[in-house]
């Protein structure tokens, strides 16, 4: 089975975990602080904050809006259910706002139709490694007063406007998922320029718990002491994971490369063929991260050819059912035709393989077994 995607793993990186394992400290140690130094250097932002999941990073970056119970934050439905999930732990409403129809990421005049009194925040998502318009998105946050945030899960080592992404949004959510840019296993980040929030969530991360005596309430006990100043979960990333990360991070420009390369590729090999839609390409201001490759067809004929796909051997997927079309959240109240452009998206799209060790001739397999369904269908 050629999967739609899948981690890479080298030497190197094995010889720093092991190297990790071997250290005086395998939690809590120094190799948090230089994995959050390379997402830096990588980002441009001022800070970044290493998490167990892209799900506890959410988490903690809307635990640090200090927002109140029923507060309305805007979102997409086309994306992993850990989006809007973060919102519901803590009270927050989450309320979907359409997509632009070829990209697939969140529309800005969309966006602002949905805003109430009680909105505080928007958070857009990276579909398949695409930036959104992050220009647009962040004029509407700053004219109504909102909070922007950049669900970035998918676009590590992208850009918008030759700027990183992470770089530009007041929190940018990273995945280090095996299938993302780069891995440690399990594990997310924030990237932000708000030294308060990145207090915040480095207390969330840890019980809420600080040790650092200026945050103290009692500044004068001795070194032992500790103050839970909010309420957190334990959230942190091992330094084994921290160390897979960094040695992963000296890769991120080439990983992103050879996506680029590929998608490149699929776009010269399935032009022109009728009944099959492509993603949006590059351009002056956008430059993917080529997270997927999100092919669409007919809706009434994508799980026939998914099928298909996947029966000879080519591990297709789809990304994503619209959030609020989940069961859990059709009996929160959310219904069908919310969103009619995610909708569409979602019943006509399906991710074919992408990764950096994707080699040509397994390429090549994917595009003739797709041109021979489409035709013979």
């Amino acid at each position: 089975m050629i999967p739609y995607s899948r981690q890479h793993i080298t030497k190197d990186d094995i010889r720093a975990v092991s190297a990790a394992l071997r250290a005086p400290s395998i939690t809590q140690g120094p190799a948090i602080e230089a994995f959050e130094q390379s997402l830096i250097r990588a980002t441009g932002a001022k800070y970044a904050v290493a998490f167990s999941s892209g799900t506890a990073a959410l988490h903690a970056a809307y635990a640090a809006l200090g927002l109140k119970k029923g507060d309305e934050i805007i979102t997409t439905g086309l994306t992993f259910a850990a989006t809007a999930s973060m919102m519901l732990a803590l009270e927050l409403k989450p309320v979907f706002a359409d997509i632009d129809a070829q990209s697939g990421t969140l529309d800005p005049e969309a966006v602002e139709k949905k805003i109430t009194k009680r909105t505080r925040a928007i958070v857009a998502v990276d579909y398949a490694g695409r930036p959104v318009d992050i220009d647009a998105l962040r004029k509407v946050a700053r004219k109504h007063k909102l909070v922007f945030i950049e669900d970035g899960a998918q676009s590590l080592g992208a850009s918008y406007h030759k700027k990183r992404v992470g770089s530009q949004a007041d929190m940018t959510m990273f995945s280090f998922h095996p299938v993302k840019s780069i891995t440690t296993g399990e594990g997310g980040a924030i990237a932000t320029d708000t030294e308060v929030y990145a207090k915040r969530m480095r207390r969330f991360r840890t019980h809420g718990i600080t040790k650092d005596r200026s945050e103290m309430k009692r500044r004068d006990k001795a070194a032992w002491y500790h103050e839970m100043l909010d309420f957190g979960f334990n959230y942190r990333l091992t330094d084994i994971q921290a160390a897979l990360g960094v040695s992963q991070m000296k890769r991120l420009r080439s990983h992103v490369q050879k996506r680029k390369a590929l998608a490149d590729r699929y776009f010269k090999l399935l032009k022109n063929i009728k009944g099959l839609e492509l993603p949006a390409q590059d351009d002056a201001i956008i430059k993917s991260a080529w997270h997927l490759f999100p092919i669409r067809v007919a809706p009434e004929m994508r799980d026939r050819i998914f099928t298909k796909l996947r029966a000879k051997g080519i591990g297709v997927q789809v990304h994503y059912v619209p959030v609020y079309m989940h069961p859990y959240y059709a009996n929160l109240g959310y219904k069908r035709g919310t969103c009619p452009k995610t909708e569409v998206y979602s019943a006509s799209e399906i991710s074919i393989p992408l990764y950096p060790t994707l080699s040509k001739k397994e390429q090549d397999y994917v595009v003739s077994a797709l041109k021979n369904i489409l035709a013979s269908l």
